[in-house]
């Protein structure tokens, strides 16, 4: 059995311990909140712009563009977001398994596919294993902005238009609750699916297009595409700090589980220590009888 310094030196160390993960908790549970409002409030962005590009594309006769149409796919871009940071529980080991499980079904070879990575511990993962990345964006702070990912979404969404590409998907965890964060994936490009989306021609408003409807759209779709990206990264990063909450409250309660098995493993061995002791005084006073 460990000597009672030993152990009195365990505890205190598991104390300090606790000490780092109930403050990461607290921290992580404050910037959850912050995170989870900026995912919320740019919703109605998106939502109002995709209603507009709806009224285009199902109600303009002739309106054709790149964006909405299906072609035959010899190359799929993948935008996969993780965080910068571990000490999140499964939060990037959730997508990244989730993104090499969807290679392994839909693609034969590296020539198929390319990564454009937005996280450095999904981009650290994708280089080790040699995955085909293209592009890497990191060190973003904890309420990110739109200019700070719009070169790399622009960047994806030229390929796209200039060929490179015939399908774009983005992969992120989506915030669901505090304890729950789900690896989702969403195609980006091609938008066609907007086009005869039924119920969006029935709600949808009419409006009026200066110049012209295909003006209108060229301007638009990479702008939505864009959006989509951005509101991607913020559910993430709302994701992240749900995760991290759990896995430092686990920790936590964790590291007070294991204080009360090492306070009671010091106890025993003191309790032993002084039986041994009298032990040794009783044997000594019988000798000297």
């Amino acid at each position: 059995m460990e000597g009672t310094r030993e152990i009195k030196r365990r505890i205190k160390s598991v104390q300090n311990t606790r000490q780092i993960t109930k403050a990461m908790k607290m921290v992580a549970a404050a910037k959850l909140r912050r995170a989870q409002e900026r995912a919320e409030q740019s919703r109605p962005y998106a939502e109002k712009m995709r209603e507009v590009i709806v009224s285009i594309a199902s109600g303009t006769t002739g309106v054709k563009h790149p964006m909405l149409q299906t072609r035959e796919v010899k190359k799929t871009g993948y935008i996969v977001i993780t965080s910068d940071r571990g000490l999140a529980g499964g939060f990037n080991a959730n997508i990244l398994r989730k993104l090499a499980s969807i290679i392994r079904e839909r693609h034969k070879s590296k020539d198929e596919y390319a990564v454009i990575a937005i996280g450095k511990k999904g981009a650290d993962f994708l280089r080790r294993r040699e995955y085909p990345v293209l592009d890497q964006i990191t060190g973003l702070s904890d309420t990110p902005t739109f200019a700070d990912i719009k070169p790399i979404a622009a960047k994806a969404v030229d390929m796209f238009a200039e060929g490179e590409f015939d399908e774009l998907y983005v992969l992120y965890n989506e915030f669901v609750s505090a304890i729950q964060q789900t690896p989702k994936e969403v195609r980006l490009l091609p938008l066609q699916e907007m086009a005869v989306d039924g119920q969006d021609q029935k709600e949808s408003s009419q409006y009026e297009y200066e110049p012209s409807a295909e003006e209108v759209l060229n301007e638009l779709l990479p702008k939505y595409a864009e959006t989509l990206i951005f509101s991607a990264m913020l559910d993430s990063k709302a994701s992240e700090f749900g995760a991290r909450m759990t896995a430092m409250g686990n920790a936590t309660d964790n590291a007070s589980e294991m204080i009360d098995k090492l306070t009671l493993s010091f106890n025993r061995a003191r309790q032993a220590a002084i039986t041994q002791e009298i032990s040794e005084i009783v044997g000594g006073a019988n000798a000297l009888e």
